[in-house]
């Protein structure tokens, strides 16, 4: 795969991009999650870009080689969303085909939201509505201990600590103690390790869930998702009760849910070639 490689300015920050795939095709926006980077998509990318496609995945704000603005307010929903959008427009493209896995899905979901004219279709990866997240998260006792982690990452600086002081073993464990076997090579594991040590990633990675329970987001007019939406659900998220699934599809007007049993939170990784066809006979 020819993969070429730039930076974007966008709603104030310059975003690391990788892209593969002809300039002219149809172009799908690949948004990753936490603790991840556009590597993320590694299994994605080239499918598509040999079937025509114009592949585009950046590294989101904080991430890898990503501008990192300091400070928690920095990480708003709204402005994480507004990067993309600032992307679209830098790629030329007034519409797009957008899948999002983990808080790429939470961004894709918000843009969905506020700029559903920019968006043609949509493919969600393990995350619920916002509403049905925002419910769960702070009401339900099934939920909140699966989440232990956000509520952890409030507290200042301690996380970075632990993450440096382990050379970042304790991220990486977040990832393999519930990935099937194999979904993660030795080889990417030392990618992950080398994106997490770029200077201020770390803190800014974190600052995502900071904000997310810190800084308060205007509201969309209607949290009625009216995007052509598919949405793919790995049933053994360690992360995910899987009831948050169904709760999501009542705010789609036009969406599809397929769940996908035996499979982890890291279902692009692990199912590459079932999400990969999934995704290419909804957006084609």
């Amino acid at each position: 795969m020819d993969l070429r490689e730039r930076y974007v300015q966008t709603n104030g920050v310059k975003l690391h991009v990788m892209e593969a795939g002809p300039q002219d095709g149809p172009m799908i926006l690949f948004l990753h999650g936490f603790p991840e980077f556009w590597y993320a998509w590694r299994k994605q990318l080239p499918y598509f870009a040999e079937k025509g496609y114009r592949v585009v995945a950046p590294d989101q704000r904080g991430y890898n080689l990503s501008d990192k603005p300091e400070g928690v307010a920095a990480y708003n929903i709204d402005k994480l969303a507004k990067d993309m959008i600032g992307l679209l427009d830098a790629c030329g493209q007034k519409q797009v085909r957008l899948v999002g896995h983990d808080w790429g899905a939470s961004v894709s979901w918000w843009m969905a939201l506020k700029y559903p004219e920019r968006i043609s279709k949509m493919v969600i990866l393990n995350v619920p509505h916002p509403k049905v997240m925002a419910k769960h998260l702070f009401t339900d006792p099934q939920q909140m201990p699966k989440s232990w982690y956000i509520f952890y990452f409030q507290l200042p600086g301690v996380v970075e600590h632990l993450a440096a002081s382990t050379n970042y073993d304790f991220v990486l464990n977040l990832i393999t103690s519930n990935a099937r076997p194999g979904a993660f090579t030795p080889e990417d594991l030392e990618k992950y390790r080398t994106a997490f040590a770029q200077p201020g990633a770390f803190s800014a990675m974190v600052n995502w869930y900071r904000a997310m329970v810190q800084t308060k987001t205007e509201p969309p007019k209607s949290y009625s998702v009216t995007v052509p939406l598919l949405f793919l659900w790995g049933e053994e998220d360690i992360a995910m009760i899987p009831e948050m699934a169904d709760e999501s599809m009542p705010y789609c007007t036009d969406g599809r849910l397929i769940k996908m049993p035996g499979v982890s939170h890291w279902i692009q990784h692990e199912e590459a070639p079932r999400v990969n066809e999934a995704i290419e006979n909804f957006i084609k």
